[in-house]
């Protein structure tokens, strides 16, 4: 009798332990629609597993918290849940989820940088992001030591912050995201366009100021080079660049500027004022792409010395002033 008892116990217990291991195995690996195609899940730093196994109950990525503990603690135990934002696409499997997590497999936001913006007007497009916000990003802006060895010059890092998409995660610091930014700009401005800069009697900072003006003075690919062109030959015969972003950039930093350009602007008492000063601005006034970078250091083999705005996007460079005074009237309603 007491053998039979033993069996059946056995039998039993066996019978339940196979009962439990097809409902784990079903839990782990039946995939489980989520009522969205992504749902974004966030894990708090110094969260315990239970508290998080509660919240992807109520998010519905997991179907019990039983099965999902078990599973923790059979598989994965003692590896720690990975705090941070976790991007789960439907159909989800828990395996899947716990993978996850306990990897930090964190989700990634894609953030793509224009060419041509200054330092505060890219400040709103990763603030979101940054752990500490806007005012962490401009802080970081303005520890130029990521840059120092190449500019010693630079108090910030206008026109370092090199354009490009990037990928953060949700609470990146501002200081991992700008080195990103500053990393890429060296990885493209390398050591052979550093040596044709210095070949062409240029500094690095000089390099980029200029980049920063042809990025800003036109956005046809083809006329970089040719913009290039007109400021080297103003540079080289002493005359003043008369570049109006210069102006529009001074006026930006003062908190002044309304988006139009008027004659007393062009009096504006500033480094930056190319109207009232020979030679390149003290610094960058955007922070220039891959192809401005490019023109300023090779420039189309072309007398230019002036350009006009054809009102399309486009231009007319001329070689003489008659010339462009010719352009001028007729492309423009006003002369010079």
């Amino acid at each position: 009798m007491f053998l039979r008892i033993v069996k059946a116990g056995l039998g039993l217990s066996l019978f339940l332990l196979l009962v439990g291991v097809v409902w784990l195995v079903r839990d782990l690996y039946e995939p489980r629609t989520l009522p969205g195609q992504n749902v974004l899940f966030d894990v708090e730093k110094g969260a315990g597993i239970k508290a998080v196994a509660r919240r992807l109950d109520e998010r519905g990525l997991i179907r019990s918290n039983l099965s999902f503990l078990a599973a923790y603690q059979l598989f994965y135990a003692p590896r720690k849940i990975k705090a941070g934002e976790y991007a789960f696409s439907s159909p989800v499997r828990v395996k899947d989820v716990l993978e996850d997590l306990v990897s930090g497999k964190i989700h990634l936001h894609a953030v793509t940088i224009p060419e041509g913006l200054t330092a505060r007007e890219i400040a709103p497009l990763l603030g979101p992001l940054l752990a500490d916000g806007e005012e962490g990003f401009m802080a970081a802006f303005y520890t130029p030591a990521a840059i120092a060895p190449f500019d010693p010059e630079a108090t910030d890092l206008e026109g370092y912050l090199f354009p490009e998409t990037y990928s953060f995660p949700k609470g990146v610091a501002s200081e991992e995201a700008v080195r990103s930014m500053v990393g890429q700009f060296n990885h493209v401005f390398g050591a052979s366009w550093r040596e044709r800069a210095r070949s062409m009697g240029l500094s690095l900072r000089e390099a980029v100021t200029l980049a920063s003006l042809i990025e800003k003075e036109t956005s046809v690919p083809a006329e970089r080079p040719l913009v290039s062109a007109v400021f080297h030959n103003r540079l080289r015969l002493g005359m003043k660049l008369d570049c109006d972003p210069t102006i529009i950039y001074a006026l930006k930093q003062k908190g002044i500027f309304n988006g139009n350009l008027s004659k007393k602007d062009m009096a504006l008492d500033s480094p930056y004022n190319t109207y009232r000063h020979a030679g390149l601005p003290p610094g960058p006034i955007c922070n220039p792409g891959r192809e401005s970078l490019e023109a300023a250091l090779f420039p189309s083999d072309e007398g230019y010395i002036y350009f006009v705005s054809r009102n399309d996007g486009s231009h007319h460079f001329s070689r003489s002033f008659a010339e462009h005074q010719a352009a001028v009237r007729r492309f423009q309603k006003r002369g010079l």
